[in-house]
């Protein structure tokens, strides 16, 4: 990371191959950008990166992604951080971070419709297994978004595998408003501004 300026902290896998992902169907080349995608294993390891990257660490600039589950520790890891107090979504948002609702997977499979995501799940030779899993007692008659996201979400490597494929079947002119604006906050003209100071209340 000895050229890296920008350091963009998402959950795990399944998120840094997805943004990685949209970046390069919109031509961007995020290294060359001066751009990391750091995976933590885990929301809760927010603090220790952000001590590792952020003021008190390397100084680097800091973005991020975060599930609406996981959004108050991101919130106190940044206020920890000295990123600002007191901080509520739009804060979030102007330092970078953004907030997907339940998950990125859920946001996927909102924007594309289940029809094309069922589609991507058997050009992947897995729509038998989803359908086995829509046939189980505990998820037969849900719907058919919560069926896909439970799918995603099961079995060794398959959300890695799947968020990928989810954003290269997306419509480049409806992606996800979460990982939009991330794209879009990370654009080579704010890539190097200084990180921005929220307000204390």
């Amino acid at each position: 990371m000895t050229d890296t300026r920008t350091v963009v902290l998402v959950e795990g896998a399944s998120d840094e191959s997805a943004v990685a992902a949209l970046a390069r169907r919109r031509g961007r080349d995020l290294a060359a950008e001066g751009i990391a995608l750091v995976a933590m294993g885990g929301a809760t390891n927010i603090g220790a990166h952000l001590r590792r990257f952020g003021p008190s660490g390397r100084g680097l600039r800091l973005a991020g992604l975060c599930d609406a589950g996981e959004e108050r520790g991101f919130r106190r890891g940044l206020e920890r951080a000295g990123l600002g107090t007191d901080l509520d979504r739009d804060d979030l948002e102007a330092l970078g971070f953004f907030v997907c609702v339940a998950d990125l997977e859920d946001e996927l499979i909102r924007v594309l419709g289940t029809d094309a995501v069922e589609r991507v799940v058997a050009a992947h030779g897995e729509l038998g297994s989803f359908r086995t899993l829509q046939k189980q007692p505990a998820w037969r008659g849900n719907d058919t978004h919560d069926q896909l996201r439970r799918f995603m979400g099961s079995g060794s490597g398959r959300k890695i595998r799947y968020s990928a494929a989810l954003v290269a079947a997306l419509d480049l002119d409806r992606v996800p408003r979460p990982l939009d604006m991330l794209l879009t906050h990370l654009s080579p003209g704010a890539a190097v501004a200084p990180q921005p100071q929220v307000r204390n209340r």
